[in-house]
């Protein structure tokens, strides 16, 4: 898959806040994602990131 930094993207699973929308603000093996709900930021292996992907925005 090709991702880029500034991407929003569609999760499977929600953040706790409810919301499944994300924007990259890192790629590399691991990925920053940020919540577009809270704002909340977190890192998560590629692996993950490309098993949940649910498309782009």
């Amino acid at each position: 898959m090709d991702f880029s930094v500034g991407q929003h993207i569609k999760m499977k699973k929600p953040h706790p806040c409810g919301e499944n929308h994300w924007e990259i603000l890192r790629v590399g093996m691991d990925f920053r994602l940020k919540c577009l709900g809270c704002g909340h930021q977190v890192m998560l292996p590629r692996k993950t990131v490309e098993k949940g992907f649910k498309g782009f925005l």
